[in-house]
């Protein structure tokens, strides 16, 4: 492992432990971890029983290939991690990027996949409306997403991984644990709908602030290390 990646450390969300550097089984490609954070809410604001109370869900952590560093440096470095995370642009350059980005989902407590991909899907569909990007192409995908999770069932543990392709592939692989899967369970081809599955997790409206304030201050001590490489 090269230099850089002794600089940065893995991130620990609840009993998740997110490390440093990732290698999906069967693929030559490693990914560094951008960030990580948990994905919550407070039930008492969304109206349901237990007021006040903050539902942990799942932790999130955000993967890139090495080379996301130098394409976000260009325009990026020496921004405060404060005017990082107040900028959508820096954000909207990591879910357009020129970089593969992968992205892992485990939970915190136990999910159906359905309850989960029915969020999931909303979210998405919402921002595609509001892009002008939804049709009919992405109403088939996001039937293709909704077919992947309806079987699928997460006790606290278990796992979705993306990855998300700049060519607008998106693969999906399930675990029971924090082992990434060999093989992709399925890849849906949307450009669209692989964007917007990273932009509700990071963009305008996240569901994690805690992710984005994760990858802002981590990328503001990437951006300062020369030559980054894993």
């Amino acid at each position: 492992m090269a230099k850089a990646a002794f600089m940065i450390t893995g991130v620990k969300v609840e009993f998740i432990e997110f490390p440093v550097v990732v290698t999906p089984p069967s693929s030559t490609k490693s990914y560094f971890l951008g960030g990580a954070g948990l994905l919550g809410i407070y039930v008492g604001v969304r109206g349901l029983d237990v007021d006040g109370e903050f539902v942990k869900f799942t932790g999130l952590g955000v993967y890139l290939e090495e080379k996301a560093v130098a394409s976000l440096t260009l325009k990026w470095k020496g921004k405060t991690p404060s005017q990082l995370f107040e900028s959508l642009d820096f954000y909207r350059d990591i879910i357009k990027g020129p970089f593969e980005k992968f992205i892992r989902c485990t939970k915190v407590r136990t999910l159906e996949g359905s309850e989960y991909v029915r969020k999931v899907s909303e979210n998405c569909i919402a921002h595609m409306k509001f892009e002008g990007t939804y049709g009919d192409a992405e109403e088939k995908a996001i039937q293709e997403l909704r077919e992947a999770f309806k079987v699928q069932f997460f006790p606290p543990g278990a796992g979705v991984f993306f990855r998300q392709s700049p060519n607008g592939a998106l693969g999906l692989r399930f675990s029971k644990d924090e082992t990434i899967p060999e093989h992709e369970y399925v890849v849906i081809n949307n450009k669209p709908l692989s964007e917007a599955v990273l932009e509700t997790m990071i963009g305008e409206i996240p569901v994690s602030p805690a992710l984005k304030e994760s990858l802002a201050t981590r990328f503001y001590e990437f951006m300062k290390i020369d030559n980054f490489n894993i």
